[in-house]
């Protein structure tokens, strides 16, 4: 008897789908034959999507995470949901906190199976960080609403697209001295495809994962200053690093108009490290790649010559 994965032919939506990890997700539970709704407020961002599915295995809604009726619409007969709304701008409460428990709320009304909150490493109500202080609330929110939910949280991400490796890549291009903000800082970098299966993992096995809260970070673990110089020693480039002390790096990030914002400061200051003291990814069956497998190749766009480097050096 074949075996039949545990997603084929369910319903998943994913609310707040369109973005970079959302369209990972989405990936990944195509290749496990399941039907998706991408729910979002701006579905079209996920419309690159549409030639992966199978006809009728996707469907597209216009939502909003603060508005009941137009979540109950988007989960409707719904079996699984995933909650993927991040941001670093205006309307955190909203939108990460009060919005996924609503979402929480609404999916065990409705019956749904199995539900999953992407919140963050270092996600607590009494962060100084906007973003980490509001995913703490929203895990509290969602796990009130749906005592059943999983709770993953991620490190930071990467992968080609992505907005933090290109962010420093594309500085150390431009500048022969790059300032560095909290060289020190820890991170655990976590490939983007990883926290993708990682997710879905959590979804197919409620019984399992459910109730539950996971950290899921990369294999390695890295400073701010290590990273930024293998950034640059994969772009071929020379080049000096210089640590910002923290009251200057501060000073800039609360300025209008900078790469890097006072909330992305303070949650850079505490690191992106898993604890150790809760599953993690081996708990879900999944293997994490490390960054230097994909670093090189990246790096190539970003080099004097691109990918043709290497001939113009030994011409």
């Amino acid at each position: 008897m074949a075996h039949l994965e545990p997603l084929e032919d369910k319903l998943v939506v994913l609310i707040g789908g369109a973005g970079f990890l959302g369209s990972l997700v989405a990936q990944e539970l195509l290749q496990r034959d399941a039907r998706l709704r991408i729910a979002d407020h701006a579905p079209e961002k996920a419309f690159h999507l549409k030639p992966l599915a199978n006809l009728g295995q996707m469907q597209f809604m216009r939502c909003s995470v603060t508005h009941r009726a137009s979540m109950e619409a988007a989960i409707r007969d719904a079996d699984a949901v995933v909650y993927l709304v991040g941001t670093f701008g205006a309307h955190q409460k909203e939108l990460q906190a009060e919005g996924a428990g609503l979402a929480a709320e609404i999916a065990a009304q409705q019956g749904v199976e199995a539900f999953a909150y992407v919140s963050a490493i270092g996600a607590d109500a009494e962060s100084e960080s906007g973003y980490a202080s509001t995913k703490g609330l929203g895990e509290k929110l969602v796990l009130d609403a749906f005592p059943k939910a999983s709770i993953l949280r991620p490190s930071v991400l990467f992968g080609e697209n992505d907005k933090f490796i290109n962010l420093f890549a594309g500085l150390v291009r431009a500048m022969p001295v790059v300032p560095v903000f909290a060289p020190e800082a820890k991170l655990q970098p976590l490939w983007v495809d990883d926290a993708a299966e990682a997710i879905v993992s959590a979804l197919s096995d409620p019984g399992k994962h459910g109730g539950r809260t996971f950290e899921i970070a990369g294999p390695e673990v890295l400073t701010m200053n290590e990273l930024l110089h293998d950034i640059a020693r994969t772009q071929e480039r020379k080049r000096i690093l210089a640590p910002v002390p923290d009251g200057l790096a501060s000073l800039f990030a609360s300025l209008p108009g900078t790469p890097l914002n006072s909330d992305q400061w303070n949650l850079l200051k505490q690191g992106s490290v898993a604890s150790g003291e809760l599953p993690g990814l081996k708990q879900l069956g999944v293997s994490p790649r490390p960054l230097e497998l994909f670093l090189d190749r990246w790096m190539l766009r970003y080099r004097k010559h691109g990918r043709f480097t290497e001939a113009a050096e030994t011409a």
